[in-house]
């Protein structure tokens, strides 16, 4: 047998797979839950995935409407498109997890959060009306039967799956994402301003930055971005306490002027009630800046460490608040060293882990 010349064999090159991330949106509504899935299908498809987003409006009133959006999920069919098939789906918050597929893999941002963890306080409006009481026993089955029928099922923090472990006895992983501008962040500096940025609910509790201002004796200002109902009950609040003049509105903000204004703050006030994870802490952090918070802000504290990266204040306590601001203020080195242990802190939150993790199934 005459010898051939050798040659090498051509790498195998990884076969694309067709991924289907599912979501639900209230219409004209943006929040961090939508920053995540335009996200996640970038990084999906920056690593050659054909990624397409399946999104239904969701709307949660009347009550009825919640049961039709949790079927209208379970009657659509993702399996293939086209004659071809999908070969994973990622669903992520209520009710998309509903959906079927013998490949789903859960990223939960939160379930239907008015009869859970908020179902008793005043961000909820269900009652221990005995309808109310029957709707959330049929979400929490509901909940169970889908969650449970995953390959496998993340959270986005841990106190996401810590909920999921107390109201559903099931296990979710958390899996850390960064925030959206990530390696776009810098520090010029600790400036002379408070910054906070959300959407302006009351679950929120930007009032208690308000209250805080009243109670500081330096030459501190605030910032405030974003809108919402609650404007102009803090703009009243502001007037009331006669820091009007130190208060700024800021409205919706571009992302360069978002980069900016995280970049020339003294600090950042986020104290949501029990949030699900919170980019702000991660904008904060990542730009190093130290942030101010709550005890009951939820997945906040998975991040902030009192007297280390920031400071964790009852939301009842605005002069404790304004006090850690005027110190702040009258000390810049402070801010800065606060800064940067918040900055090590979120060192290693990386999307290549992220996207390993949610595509392992495949």
């Amino acid at each position: 047998m005459r010898a051939g010349r050798l040659t090498s064999c051509p790498k195998t090159m990884p076969e694309r797979k067709r991924i289907a991330v599912c979501t639900a949106q209230v219409p004209f509504v943006r929040g961090g839950a939508e920053v995540l899935v335009e996200s996640l299908v970038r990084e999906l498809r920056a690593r050659d995935h054909d990624v397409d987003v399946v999104q239904l409006p969701f709307k949660w009133y009347p009550r009825a409407e919640l049961v039709k959006a949790c079927l209208a999920w379970r009657l659509i069919d993702i399996t293939e498109s086209g004659g071809q098939p999908i070969d994973l789906v990622i669903a992520t918050k209520f009710p998309s997890y509903v959906v079927q597929h013998p490949n789903k893999v859960v990223w939960l941002v939160h379930q239907h959060r008015m009869v859970y963890d908020l179902f008793g306080t005043e961000y909820s409006d269900f009652t221990i009306d005995s309808r109310d009481r029957h709707l959330r026993s049929v979400i929490q089955r509901i909940d169970e039967r889908t969650l449970g029928e995953a390959r496998h099922v993340f959270t986005i923090s841990r106190n996401t799956a810590a909920r999921l472990a107390q109201f559903n006895s099931l296990r979710g992983e958390p899996l850390y994402h960064p925030p959206k501008h990530d390696g776009r962040y810098r520090n010029d500096g600790h400036g002379d301003f408070v910054f906070a940025i959300s959407r302006l609910d009351r679950i929120k509790r930007l009032d208690g930055l308000i209250r805080a201002m009243a109670h500081t004796q330096t030459g501190v200002r605030c910032r405030v971005a974003g809108a919402g109902p609650m404007e102009p009950e803090l703009r009243r609040l502001a007037a009331k306490l006669g820091v009007r003049g130190r208060v700024a509105f800021l409205g919706h903000v571009d992302d360069d002027h978002l980069i900016d204004l995280y970049a020339t703050c003294l600090a950042v006030f986020f104290a949501p009630y029990d949030e699900d994870y919170g980019y702000v802490t991660l904008e904060a952090f990542r730009s190093g800046k130290p942030v101010l918070t709550a005890p009951d802000s939820g997945g906040v504290l998975e991040f902030v460490e009192h007297g280390q990266s920031g400071y964790v204040v009852p939301a009842g306590e605005p002069a404790t608040l304004g006090d850690y601001i005027d110190q702040l203020y009258a000390d810049r080195q402070l801010a800065a060293r606060l800064g940067e242990a918040g900055q090590s802190r979120v060192t290693d939150i990386t999307w290549d882990h992220v996207i390993e993790r949610l595509t392992e199934t495949l």
